[in-house]
């Protein structure tokens, strides 16, 4: 049962202090749990790629992704089984293709040179936040593979390819700011 809140008059519920919390499915787990882990490390690309935003030509891509990982984080949140899980935006072969075509689109546009850079120290301020953000990403797809195998989700293969081809996406959008 959820309320609509008009406005904070606290936020600190003090219902984690014993070291648990709920996922959407209102599953009460401990913090460290490899499902927690995994949805921080989401918020932590998100906001990496907010930051990266204000730098960035990318901008439009970056917010279209970073919805993209509020839907995968509701996905992951969300047992396969539950009966909201009807009502949250799926990471389907459409979505995936979209990260496809703006990796090639930038590859026509410019020539990445097939050497080794040095994150950050040798590009732009828009490529060095770019290449954070596909550190991070990587970090992501590591987590998200332990927690579906944890959990045997069977219902995230979507969710694991778009992480794989997001991190690719980042690489090409990071060095095609070092033209």
């Amino acid at each position: 049962m959820s309320r609509k809140i008009e406005t904070y008059t606290h936020i600190s519920t003090k219902k984690g202090d014993g070291g648990t919390s709920r996922n959407y499915s209102n599953d009460e787990l401990p913090k460290t749990d490899i499902l927690f882990e995994t949805l921080g490390v989401i918020d932590e690309l998100s906001s990496a790629l907010g930051l990266a935003s204000h730098y960035s030509r990318y901008d439009d891509y970056i917010r279209t992704i970073q919805l993209d990982l509020q839907h995968i984080n509701s996905l992951i949140a969300t047992r396969a089984d539950d009966p909201r899980r009807g009502r949250l935006t799926v990471i389907d072969d459409e979505t995936i293709e979209r990260l496809e075509a703006w990796e090639q689109s930038i590859l026509t546009e410019c020539r990445i040179e097939p050497r080794f850079v040095l994150p950050g120290s040798e590009s732009s301020k828009e490529g060095a936040y770019l290449d954070l953000a596909r550190a991070i990403s990587r970090r992501v797809e590591r987590t998200v593979l332990r927690c579906v195998a944890s959990y045997q989700r069977k219902d995230l293969d979507d969710v694991i390819r778009y992480v794989n081809r997001l991190s690719d996406l980042l690489f090409i959008m990071a060095r095609s700011c070092d033209q």
